[in-house]
């Protein structure tokens, strides 16, 4: 299990940036998928992005692709997304999550999350 701590969010213009940081403590982050996700006020929760556990490979929803990008390093347990481009749109709470070897393992460990709020 890891225990997971989201930082940088906050408010922005739109066309603005945002870097977001999940941060990880507990044995084997390496071997877990990473993943953000949002929810705006009054919607579902939603997929980001996600980052795979052994070879890096990254996935976005179609909202995002070519806006944010995730990445992560294994070295400080930390995971980021960093958002360009930003829209009111994107709005949300932005909680990271983590999925032990990936599918079809459940995401069982999630932060608290981190307000992002774009203006217009």
């Amino acid at each position: 299990q890891l225990q997971l701590v989201e930082s940088g969010g906050g408010l922005a213009q739109a066309g603005g940036s945002l870097r977001l940081s999940c941060a990880a403590s507990g044995r084997g982050f390496s071997s877990y998928q990473m993943a953000w996700f949002r929810q705006a006020p009054g919607k579902e929760r939603e997929f980001v992005a996600a980052i795979g556990s052994r070879d890096g490979t990254t996935y976005y929803a179609d909202s995002v692709k070519g806006r944010f990008t995730i990445s992560r390093d294994n070295a400080k347990n930390t995971m980021y997304l960093q958002m360009s481009s930003l829209k009111p749109g994107d709005t949300a709470v932005y909680r990271c999550a983590a999925q032990l070897y990936g599918p079809p393992n459940p995401y069982d460990d999630w932060g608290q999350g981190t307000q992002v709020t774009v203006s217009s």
